[in-house]
């Protein structure tokens, strides 16, 4: 096999595994880091990192005001509202139920493509992969939804990851359809740059910053996430996707929500029982069914995998995870 070949794979096990790990970073910086500054000051340090590197290297970094406004909107829907969302929803719901719930976001890339004009058209076999995985997700929320234990802040995280979920694919149709004069990495940076730098804002204006302290465990959290989960899986994706097949590297998304349950349940002590292997495969397959024959969608991955939802998407797109 040619070594760029292998080493192709290789960063598309980077892709798989680390995007996977995002959300028991996540899960551990919370514990002393507040929602909107974590994600803030994670991207907008990701970003300025990122871009200072595409400038020495001599990439192209785009003038034109107009370019800088479109990545920014793409920025604050994939990280001021998918990414947050995920953070936001891992105070009540587990690292590992939150890796599954974004793995729906396939669901609403395919309603969202089918309803743009040209659009891909929803056909039955997409409907029926959507039906089955919201079965999955009913799976997973119905003990929280019986009158003895209902639990409100589990449902409320649900619904901002299904709200993130869409607004990460609304990014995402957007940077596909609008796309700038620069590299996927350099329109990667500045999203992330400017999402972040919003965010940040938000939590200043919030009072944050009185919350913001590092323990020990969020600090390595903190650094795992700006370092691997922001700059270096995403660097991974972009190569894997120049040398193999988009349908290939497409199959993260279904990697990534196993490694979130095992390791929330491995090291956070997360519940991993039948209704989340029960879960995990009905939603897997229904996500399996809208992404089977959807290439031009695939390929619109490319621009959407800068944060992690992936899974979901990333982000699901996987870390809204993506994270």
């Amino acid at each position: 096999m040619p070594r760029d070949r292998v080493l192709a794979y290789g960063a598309f096990a980077i892709v798989c595994t680390v995007w996977g790990t995002t959300y028991l970073a996540i899960r551990v910086a919370i514990e002393t880091l507040p929602t909107f500054l974590l994600a803030g000051v994670r991207f907008s340090i990701a970003g300025a990192i990122l871009l200072t590197l595409c400038a020495l290297a001599g990439q192209k970094i785009p003038t034109r005001i107009a370019d800088w406004w479109n990545l920014t909107i793409v920025g604050l829907l994939l990280i001021g509202v998918a990414n947050v969302a995920v953070v936001w929803a891992e105070h009540y719901i587990t690292s590992g139920f939150t890796a599954l719930l974004v793995a729906t976001a396939p669901f609403w890339m395919a309603t969202i493509e089918s309803m743009r004009r040209n659009g891909e058209r929803m056909t039955r076999r997409k409907l029926g992969g959507m039906i089955v995985g919201f079965a999955g997700v009913a799976l997973l929320v119905a003990p929280d939804l019986r009158p003895s234990s209902f639990n409100a802040k589990f449902l409320l995280g649900v619904l901002a990851l299904q709200i993130g979920a869409i607004c990460w694919n609304l990014g995402s149709v957007r940077s596909k359809y609008h796309p700038v004069a620069a590299s996927a990495l350099v329109a990667a940076a500045i999203q992330m740059l400017t999402g972040g730098l919003v965010v940040a804002a938000i939590g200043l204006m919030l009072g944050e910053a009185d919350e913001f302290r590092f323990s020990t465990r969020s600090l390595i959290a903190f650094l795992y996430l700006l370092v691997f989960g922001s700059i270096v899986a995403y660097g991974a994706y972009v190569y894997a996707l120049s040398k193999l097949p988009t349908s290939t590297v497409s199959l993260y998304a279904y990697v990534n929500p196993t490694v979130a349950v095992v390791l929330g349940w491995a090291i956070l002590g997360e519940p991993l029982g039948w209704r989340s292997f029960a879960s995990m495969a009905i939603i897997l397959s229904g996500v399996a069914l809208v992404q089977s024959r959807r290439a031009p969608l695939d390929a619109g991955a490319r621009a959407a995998a800068e944060v992690e939802i992936p899974v979901a998407t990333e982000l699901a797109a996987a870390e809204q995870r993506s994270a």
